[in-house]
């Protein structure tokens, strides 16, 4: 970082901030995803201006030019990424076996440290960072809803007491392709009826939400009286 700056760089460095940061919020917002435009404009803008400031105390006068850091001014900067450490945590949530938020917080996080790039007048890699950044939430989100992923599910059903048989049920289920992880069993002795869980995996894209072609086939079965299934 130059000792001295001028208002033609202080004015370059912010707005290379606030374009980089509407970008990649603007794609984030397009999407219906959380920390939009104007969240990741402010929290790039906001580094940007926190790396001005450390910059412009570099200077500071009665010090020699090489004896700027007894004054500790990077603390400025440092103080700022661990602040957004806890805002991109409290992003972060556990909801039905769902983990949500995560990518929300890395890109809070990454918005941070390429604010601070512009910032502190490192452009060409504040630049590469933004360029980097566009590719990774833009050009790879179209191979992350392609790629198949481990997903899992619960189906319940309400039979007859002894109709049809489990190993029947298992094998109509994994045929189908799907792996069964947990299975239990309960009765229901007025009604003479039995209640069947199944936690399945199986491999799909994650927008794929279809009902699994096993259920027309456990509904057809006169023994089977209720099937429900949810995606977990």
């Amino acid at each position: 970082m130059p000792l001295t700056l001028t208002w033609q760089d202080i004015a370059l460095r912010l707005a290379l901030s606030v374009v980089a940061g509407a970008a990649i919020g603007f794609d984030r917002g397009e999407h219906g995803h959380p920390a939009g435009l104007r969240t990741t404009m402010l929290v790039c803008l906001a580094s940007a201006i926190a790396m001005i400031q450390a910059n412009l105390l570099l200077a500071t006068t009665g010090r020699a030019p090489d004896s700027f850091v007894s004054f500790d001014i990077m603390r400025l900067p440092l103080g700022i990424l661990t602040g957004m450490g806890f805002i991109g945590g409290g992003a972060i949530m556990r909801r039905d076996g769902f983990v949500i938020g995560v990518t929300t917080a890395a890109t809070l996080w990454f918005v941070t440290v390429m604010g601070l790039c512009f910032g502190g007048g490192q452009i060409r890699l504040g630049m590469a960072a933004f360029l980097l950044g566009m590719v990774v939430l833009s050009v790879l989100r179209w191979f992350d809803t392609r790629m198949k992923q481990e997903q899992h599910g619960v189906l319940n059903l309400i039979t007859e007491r002894d109709e049809p048989k489990q190993e029947a049920i298992r094998g109509i289920v994994q045929r189908a392709g799907y792996k069964i992880s947990v299975a239990s069993v309960g009765y229901i002795s007025q009604a003479q009826q039995r209640e069947i869980e199944f936690k399945l995996q199986w491999r799909s894209a994650p927008q794929i939400l279809e009902a699994p072609p096993f259920l027309e086939d456990l509904l057809s079965d006169p023994h089977v009286v209720t099937v429900r299934w949810k995606v977990s």
